[in-house]
């Protein structure tokens, strides 16, 4: 049986076209995509008319591994007597081919870890409500918050102050401007580098027109009947954060009446909003015109929508529900769609899945996406949950963006606690707000519970020095081996080459008894493969 090592993706498949066709199959890859590949010389594969596959570009300098995306399936094929690949197109009998394979990746398994709570960042004075951040962001080396029409800066991102902006609170600047979130946009002018996405109401008068002028932005769960204003998602722009200009349509007319979350997609170039939705069928047109219709039986789910630009979004749809093997009365509340720090493109959302029917409280879930449509949820179950009743996060509580990382190497998720449970009469509403804390940034395990072996996809390396995120068992160990896009060992950079990583690692350089450089051609890609003895892989930074 070859090992994870093994041979060549080339040397693999060279055997036999049924080879190729058969290593498709077992990817997934459907017929068309099995012919271009095997009419095209390079081994691209096409979808959408646009090059799918290895190697890959990092829009960080980080790679952890929130799904598999990175760790290659390996490969397999079907051998006769005669050495012959026989995959597919042999005519062998039950006992007439055997069973090999490649770049087997193998007693492994991800895993998401528990968080430390801590807060509340702010003593609520007696008599006051108090107030929560909505969004945090780390903007060139500093810290920024808002909380409404509120605003903080922080330089290490515990010790907050309201600055002096000499033009009065921030709630004269802009009427409404309360709740949703803040994204910094890389590719706007400097007089709309920030935006805001957040709810907002228009009038029946306006709902027509718009159902009128944009068909693809309005859906009837808008109009709520017993709400006098039509629900929307609204958008603004500043050009630093604190001066908003307040768009004068709506994004969308919809029913998201919660915590909205936006950012800029670099990958797609799109802007990306994620809302409240709901799991809910078409209504019969044999039934009744009534509101409760679709509000008694419809799941709080989240949304999504995209645009290429920022004045006008599709309706959103539904991306991610509540799963089979939650509680039938478990729902979806807000979504807090974030990234790993360092990685854009490495997209993560902590959903606060409110138990409805239980005991009104809430836990927050932590998902992940390649793309930021697909969303599976992480082994692991809750990352945090309801604090104890009487706390000042005792009653509920629901994760807000960003995930930041702090000057100690700690990822830091703000969160808003509230002392009573969600529907809890609120004439003595107390809210706060605190973190989430995963330290040293280990929020996300690549583990092995005894020995495990894997490959990377190949990826161009932003980089040539590596350090890993790591812990190991006493006895444990991990090994790094260097690779070139057709996963042949750079010479010096074999596992024989490393040196053991062992113990508590929390960034710690790669090395090897030549050194630390990656070895690889200037501007070329590599892959990783990996050997673990009883040891956890919370991520990688190349520099």
């Amino acid at each position: 049986m070859a090992n994870c090592k093994g041979v060549s993706r080339r040397e693999f498949l060279k055997a036999s076209a049924a080879g190729i066709a058969a290593f498709q199959v077992a990817s997934g890859a459907n017929a068309d995509n099995v012919q271009r590949l095997a009419a095209d010389k390079e081994g691209r594969v096409y979808f959408h008319n646009k090059p799918m596959g290895e190697p890959y570009d990092l829009l960080g300098k980080r790679m952890v591994f929130t799904s598999w995306h990175f760790v290659r399936q390996g490969m397999f094929a079907w051998i006769n007597e005669k050495g012959e690949n026989v995959t597919v197109g042999g005519s062998e009998g039950p006992w007439g081919a055997r069973f090999i394979r490649a770049e087997y990746p193998h007693g492994i398994r991800l895993v998401a870890r528990q968080a430390k709570r801590t807060g509340p960042l702010f003593k609520v004075a007696e008599g006051e409500t108090g107030f929560n951040f909505t969004t945090v962001i780390q903007d060139d080396g500093e810290y920024r918050a808002w909380a409404g029409n509120l605003y903080f800066e922080s330089n290490d991102g515990m010790n907050w102050q309201r600055p002096k902006l000499g033009i009065g609170n921030l709630n004269e600047i802009n009427t409404n401007l309360t709740g949703g979130t803040v994204f910094k946009d890389p590719k706007a002018p400097d007089a709309e580098r920030y935006k805001w996405v957040g709810g907002g109401g228009i009038s029946r008068e306006d709902y027509e027109r718009i159902k009128k002028e944009r068909p693809e932005s309005w859906s009837p769960q808008a109009d709520r009947v017993d709400v006098k204003e039509i629900f929307t998602v609204s958008g603004a722009t500043s050009p630093d954060g604190i001066h908003w200009t307040r768009l004068k349509e709506p994004l969308s007319v919809e029913h998201s009446d919660t915590h909205i979350v936006a950012y800029y997609d670099q990958r797609l170039d799109k802007y990306v909003i994620y809302t409240r939705n709901y799991s809910i069928w078409d209504r019969s047109p044999k039934g009744p015109d009534k509101f409760r219709m679709w509000w008694d039986v419809g799941r709080r789910s989240i949304g999504r929508t995209a645009s290429d630009t920022f004045n006008r979004f599709p309706v959103s749809e539904v991306i991610l529900e509540p799963s089979p093997d939650m509680a039938p009365s478990d729902l979806l509340y807000t979504n807090c769609r974030t990234a790993i720090p360092g990685a854009p493109d490495l997209h993560l959302m902590f959903p606060a899945l409110w138990h409805a029917a239980a005991d009104d409280t809430t836990s927050i879930l932590v998902a992940s996406s390649i793309d930021g449509k697909v969303w599976n949820y992480l082994p692991g179950g809750p990352v945090f949950e309801t604090g104890e009743f009487e706390e000042w996060d005792g009653g509920c509580i629901f994760a807000v963006p960003n995930l930041i990382e702090l000057p100690n190497g700690d990822w830091a998720l703000p969160y808003a606690g509230y002392i009573f449970p969600h529907k809890y009469p609120r004439g003595q509403w107390k809210i706060g707000t605190g973190y989430a804390i995963w330290p040293k940034g280990r929020m996300i395990a690549l583990e092995s519970a005894d020995l495990g072996e894997f490959i990377t996809v190949g990826f161009y390396p932003p980089g040539r020095k590596l350090k890993i995120n790591a812990v190991t068992k006493r006895a444990g160990s991990i090994l790094v081996e260097v690779a070139d896009l057709d996963r042949r060992t750079i010479p010096g950079r074999s596992f024989a080459d490393c040196n053991p990583i062992v113990g508590d690692k929390p960034r710690v350089d790669v090395t090897w008894k030549t050194g630390s450089d990656l070895g690889h051609s200037e501007g070329a890609p590599i892959a990783l493969r990996f050997k673990l003895d009883r040891a956890a892989i919370y991520g990688l930074e190349f520099e």
